[in-house]
């Protein structure tokens, strides 16, 4: 197990919903003995920012800039990308219909079948990336191979699979790429990840096409998406760690990756 995923993931639990706002409360309650005023305010804060982070509403604050940034690719594609690459997103791991092998996640699988969307269109070769940060014995790369050419029918290049992380994914990925003189390729992961993505892999070395997959902010809002629901924070969650992932590369990998 890969000691640096251990470590985003520990600070992602604090740092992201549900628990920093339970955190938050917790502290605004225990404030209310010597600053009850202050300690309750900061309570309710809290919960009302939980409430309104498991709204649609309250997800698109977050996700709406990060998915508007790179729009769907217009196909059928007429730029001069030389490769796709595709980024893995979690696995399920022994899946027993699969006679308990390792799965895509749904992240991942629909990464993989808007890429072989592109790869039939194209033709392009394509590489798959992610690595095994959790410990596994087969990387995300390797079961990304795995299916896209079983079930499929897409053939892969390139698998790489010793990345723990986005910047890894970007700085290995282009190590293999240049070496065959490939400079521009399809970039391919969610709508949310990308602006992190592009940043990360434009500072590899590489001239980036977006093509986002799973779009959650392009319908319209209903009245009853105001109701809080577990899915919505899973939403807000999931954008809050890629600002902060903005963040943290424009700190840390401002002279390359």
């Amino acid at each position: 197990m890969s000691t640096s995923w251990l470590i985003n993931t520990l600070l992602g639990a604090v740092l992201l919903p549900p628990l920093n706002m339970l955190l938050l409360c917790g502290l605004g309650l225990a404030l209310r003995r010597r600053w009850p005023r202050l300690g309750m305010g900061l309570a309710v804060f809290a919960l009302l920012v939980l409430a309104l982070l498991s709204t649609r509403p309250g997800a698109l604050l977050l996700a709406g800039p990060l998915e508007s940034r790179y729009p769907a690719l217009s196909l059928p594609y007429q730029g001069d990308a030389q490769a796709i690459v595709v980024l893995g997103g979690g696995r399920l791991a022994n899946a027993p219909e699969y006679d308990h092998q390792d799965a895509p996640s749904s992240p991942t699988l629909r990464r993989m079948r808007y890429a072989a969307t592109l790869q039939r269109v194209t033709g392009l070769p394509v590489l798959v990336t992610g690595g095994q940060p959790d410990g596994a014995h087969e990387s995300e790369a390797a079961i990304m191979a795995r299916g896209l050419r079983d079930e499929f029918g897409v053939p892969v290049k390139w698998v790489e699979g010793g990345s723990d992380n986005t910047a890894e994914n970007a700085r290995h990925s282009a190590d293999m790429l240049t070496k065959e003189n490939i400079r521009h390729v399809l970039l391919v992961t969610d709508a949310m990840h990308m602006p992190r993505s592009v940043q990360i892999f434009e500072r590899a070395g590489l001239q980036i096409t977006p093509a986002p997959t799973a779009f959650y902010t392009v319908t319209p809002v209903l009245p009853s998406d105001f109701i809080p629901r577990t899915g919505w924070l899973v939403q807000s969650s999931y954008a809050l760690h890629e600002w902060i992932g903005i963040l943290w590369y424009q700190l840390r990998y401002r002279n390359g990756v």
